[in-house]
């Protein structure tokens, strides 16, 4: 059975996914030390402080760290159920294209973000916060491996329609 989209590079998904695991550790740092009231020590800029008590930290009441943790383990587990669906058989294998999609589609929220969050350290607040620059790093980079694999995909299969019905 031929997919919608064919297999990415297996290397580019191990890149992937360990991008957005790395991404996640250092969401889930800042998230947990958010929480606990420390200030994670800053050895290469003095901006940390700064940036992570700023008004800007939280949003609707949640450190934007602990959006970003979320946001790193959705793209983990879309890279799982990508290759879930690549491998299995049944009704997972038939979403194997929307999976591939979305989970592209969410690194360009992620790099977005990344942009503003860059944006507001640089020229609002005047500070820089490393984990926070690594956060934006590490999204910017799924995002480029998400367009290096999307273009390296199935240029030749035609999109199949999805059918949420059972042949």
């Amino acid at each position: 059975m031929r997919l919608p989209l064919a297999d990415a590079h297996s290397g580019a998904i191990g890149l992937f996914m360990l991008l957005a695991l790395l991404g996640f550790a250092d969401a889930t740092y800042l998230t947990v030390e958010h929480f606990r009231g420390v200030i994670p020590p800053c050895s290469v800029t003095e901006g940390c402080a700064t940036v992570l008590t700023s008004q800007y930290s939280v949003v609707l009441g949640m450190p934007v760290s602990l959006l970003g943790s979320l946001y790193y383990l959705t793209i983990a587990v879309g890279a799982f159920l990508y290759l879930e669906s690549k491998h299995g058989s049944g009704k997972i294998s038939r979403y194997h294209s929307m999976i591939l999609k979305g989970t592209y589609l969410m690194t360009a929220l992620g790099f977005l973000m990344s942009l503003w969050f860059v944006y507001l350290q640089l020229v609002i607040l005047k500070s820089i916060c490393i984990y926070c620059m690594g956060s934006a790093t590490t999204s910017i980079l799924l995002f480029l491996v998400a367009i290096y694999m999307l273009r390296n995909s199935s240029k030749a299969q035609p999109e199949a329609p999805i059918s949420l019905i059972d042949p």
